[in-house]
């Protein structure tokens, strides 16, 4: 988990940006989009197959095309149009008539919120990975253009919608990409001159009393779009829990999930991919499939943990459930006025050598935060726990910035459910998109509370110059092996993962690279130094990370790619830093071509 706390403006907060944008906008720039490509192919030589077709080529499916892919999925096609359109004279290269100042000025003041970008069929919550092509924050003379957006969206409510996705998508040799909700730290959402297939709007949920050989007992089965406060608030409804994330707008089955996913519950539970019963599943060749301990087991494996966009389209997830339970919250700050940089350190070493093993062998559950600013625990969330019991654990740390003297703010809350622990956390949390670029690492245990001293230093380095946080849970119980599932193994050993942010500044695109290659060049290698044959964890992983097989999947990678291979036989299915994806690169065209 990475959130940046950023405050912003919000001076017209309740004005819907999809009012204010309006179908008469929509209507303009889509004439913009297909007058742009109408034409064009026949200045274009013949693709190589190797290659995939973009706008421009002969093989591009002309404007009739389209329309009929719009009439095959009922009038779900969208073409994609950057939602800062209104923030830029000329959109495409066409005059924009209807752009507007208001219209985006309240863009601005709204931006960083996930609700801006959930309507959105296209629009990347990690800003960078729309190539700074429509920004609005930049003057309104600068061009809109399409960017890494995709042309075109399938707006899916049904498998049926996948299979057409991908029989389209195969025909015409287009690069397909999957998008839920845009919480997407690596891009995989997103990808220049393609289709997309948007599950955002599968919502079915329901509860089942589940019975096979590995489990008997509550699940509740999810369709593709169902986020993570939607799935807390049914299972609490029946008096259940489910192990979901910390930002409620983070879609379930999606990437978290496929991803390993971790959250609140996780070291009471183990992780999100670890609770997994079954997989609705279309694949590659557009085969719909369910995937569980007995049917297709091997991509039942790959789904827990080997990462989304790469393996198939999954239009629902069944996951273990769990009785509710009382749970407890506990927050802390030390802030760094300048003259109290060692002692706060001294504090950090205190935390994670005698406090934070012993929080997460209970089953809590620790995000912190270490900056230029200070220390925080944003919370310490422990269910089963009572508030006394969560003040115990920390003792350790408080005590030390006691006999430190050092000026600290701590509370502790207790709630009667997770859900309502949940809620509550929801009104002092900030959970804005972020507008840093991240990378990770996983912190063994035996570093932690072995090298203390060495790993402190790695994060005064880091936190003293740029946000970084840290996620802590115990997950060496959740399985009876680490190769139960397809998550890279070194995370059972880890005591938390680091994440490292620098911040993006949307009016210099030079910096916000440079910042990108700091974390990948200078801010990581700190701490891999200390971690030589480690990990980082896939979902928020430095989408640069040099061999990404090896440290975000580990000795899993090579059965991975042989699943990836089984069900994507074609290579339809593409993701930076997915399975398979070092089988392709892209070039100056930003097109996707075969290397291998």
């Amino acid at each position: 988990m990475f959130q940046a706390y950023h405050r912003i403006r919000n001076r017209i907060a309740n004005m819907p940006l999809g009012f204010l944008i309006g179908p008469i906008f929509v209507f303009a720039v889509a004439v913009a989009v297909a007058s742009r490509y109408e034409g064009a192919g026949g200045t274009v030589a013949r693709t190589n197959l190797q290659c995939r077709v973009i706008p421009g080529d002969a093989s591009w499916p002309s404007e009739s095309t389209w329309a009929g892919l719009n009439g095959t999925v009922h009038g779900k096609l969208i073409a994609t149009i950057p939602i800062a359109a209104p923030c830029h004279t000329s959109v495409l290269g066409q005059p924009n008539a209807l752009f507007s100042e208001d219209v985006c000025d309240t863009l601005r003041d709204n931006w960083f919120f996930p609700e801006t970008h959930l309507p959105s069929s296209s629009s990347p919550m990690a800003y960078p990975f729309s190539g700074n092509s429509c920004n609005p924050f930049l003057d309104s003379s600068a061009p809109c253009t399409i960017g890494y957006h995709p042309v075109y969206t399938i707006n899916a409510t049904c498998t049926r919608d996948f299979q057409t996705a991908i029989r389209f998508a195969t025909d015409h040799n287009i690069r397909l990409v999957i998008r839920n909700t845009g919480h997407d730290y690596l891009g995989k959402s997103t990808g220049a001159h393609s289709l997309s297939v948007w599950t955002h709007h599968m919502k079915s949920i329901q509860l089942l009393q589940y019975r096979s050989k590995q489990y008997t007992g509550p699940a509740i089965k999810v369709g593709a779009g169902v986020e993570g406060m939607e799935a807390y608030q049914f299972a609490a409804s029946h008096g259940l829990v489910v192990v979901g994330g910390n930002c409620p707008t983070v879609g379930f089955a999606g990437g978290f999930t496929q991803g390993g996913g971790h959250g609140p519950l996780a070291s009471r539970y183990g992780l999100s991919a670890d609770q997994v019963l079954e997989w609705e599943v279309v694949t590659g060749t557009g085969e719909i499939i369910t995937a569980s301990a007995t049917q297709n087991s091997d991509l039942f494996w790959a789904l827990r943990g080997g990462g989304g966009g790469t393996f198939g389209i999954v239009s629902s997830l069944t996951v273990k459930a769990f009785p509710d339970t009382p749970t407890s919250l506990a927050t802390l700050t030390i802030l760094n006025n300048g003259t109290n940089t060692d002692d706060l350190y001294s504090g950090v070493t205190t935390f994670i050598r005698d406090a934070l093993p012993g929080l997460v062998d209970a089953g809590a559950f620790v995000v912190w935060v270490a900056a230029p600013f200070g220390f925080m625990i944003t919370p310490a969330i422990a269910p089963g726990i009572t508030s006394a019991e969560l003040d115990t654990l920390l003792q350790p740390l408080v005590g030390r910035l006691n006999d430190l003297g050092l000026e600290h703010s701590y509370s502790s809350t207790q709630y009667a459910t997770f859900i309502s622990s949940y809620e509550a956390l929801q009104l002092i949390s900030s959970w804005n998109v972020s507008d840093y670029n991240i990378g990770s690492r996983l912190i063994p245990r035996s570093l932690a509370t072995e090298n203390t001293e060495a790993l402190v230093e790695s994060i005064r380095y880091i936190s003293t110059q740029t946000l970084m946080s840290g996620v802590s849970y115990n997950l060496q119980n959740a399985v009876s092996s680490p190769d139960d599932d397809a998550v890279n193994p070194y995370m059972r050993q880890a005591l938390f993962s680091v994440t490292v942010g620098t911040a993006i500044d949307y009016t210099d695109w030079a910096a916000t690279k440079a910042a990108q290659d700091k974390i990948t060049n200078d801010l990581l290698p700190s701490l891999e130094k200390l971690t030589p044959n480690g990990a980082a964890y896939l979902n928020e992983a430095d989408f640069q990370q040099p061999d990404f097989q090896q440290t975000i999947y580990g000795d899993h990678y090579k059965k991975l790619l042989d699943i990836k291979h089984k069900y994507d036989p074609k290579g339809i299915f593409y993701a930076k830093t997915a399975v398979g994806s070092e089988e392709w690169a892209e070039n100056n065209e930003k097109r996707l071509c075969k290397v291998k």
